[in-house]
């Protein structure tokens, strides 16, 4: 079973290696501050005005959506983004903590939560614990999470047709 843990920086020998090959040592730093939780960055506010309603049409999210996902300990990230800002009005409002549930029903009793990135266009979901205890850990398929974006651009939604 994979185990994290930490060496003291002073066991560890700190190496500059230079263009020239030569090798210089490095000291470890004197001072360390203790871990913390890092939070994201506070995101602009609000969210782009949704699209007019119209009609819509059943298709797989990567129709208009990319996607990109892997792990990070047990916990997966799923980056999903779209190429235009009509496109994003909708991704905004549609692609909630509570969709990403309804179409990845695994992720139903775990902690999700939601990025919004308007700069790119995209959202970020970290889903704690769908891995276990990490890659290590676990025989199940798609252990680093890789697919996990994929089998999301595959699961049907309702897209506005202006968009397809």
């Amino acid at each position: 079973m994979f185990t994290a843990s930490y060496v003291d920086a002073k066991q560890v020998p700190h190496v500059a290696v230079l263009s020239s090959g030569e090798q210089v040592a490095i000291a470890p730093p004197s001072e360390f501050r203790e871990l913390e939780p890092v939070f994201g960055p506070v995101l602009p506010e609000p969210l782009p005005d949704p699209l007019p309603d119209g009609p819509t049409r059943d298709a797989p999210l990567g129709r208009i959506a990319g996607a990109r996902s892997g792990d990070k300990g047990g916990d997966a990230n799923i980056g999903v983004w779209v190429r235009s800002d009509q496109a994003w009005r909708w991704l905004a409002h549609a692609l909630t903590v509570d969709e990403l549930r309804r179409l990845l029903p695994e992720t139903a009793d775990l902690p999700v939560r939601r990025h919004v990135f308007p700069n790119l266009r995209a959202v970020n979901f970290v889903v704690e614990g769908l891995l276990g205890e990490g890659v290590a850990a676990r025989a199940r398929f798609d252990p680093q999470a890789k697919a996990v974006g994929e089998w999301l651009r595959g699961r049907a939604v309702e897209i506005p047709e202006v968009l397809l």
